[in-house]
């Protein structure tokens, strides 16, 4: 499979499945990933929730702005 075959099928896979194929990318350049599997399937898990319901996000600004209200206090 030549690579713009690969590129063509990418958007074609699970956000799981994109994924595992960074992961094992960033394997084979070398790089070590300083999260544990628990801590990975955690940040893929929220993710996940948010790529569900995206409509439930809030803009940045609007989170700092509370968050900074908060620490105020």
């Amino acid at each position: 499979m030549s690579a713009p075959e690969i590129l063509a099928e990418i958007p074609k896979l699970t956000t799981a499945e994109r994924d595992e194929i960074r992961r094992k990318l960033a394997e084979l350049d070398g790089y070590d990933s300083p999260l544990t599997e628990e801590e990975i399937a955690l940040i893929d898990s929220r993710l996940a929730e948010h790529q569900d319901n995206a409509q439930s996000a809030i803009p940045w600004a609007e989170f700092k702005s509370s968050l900074e209200e908060k620490l105020r206090k």
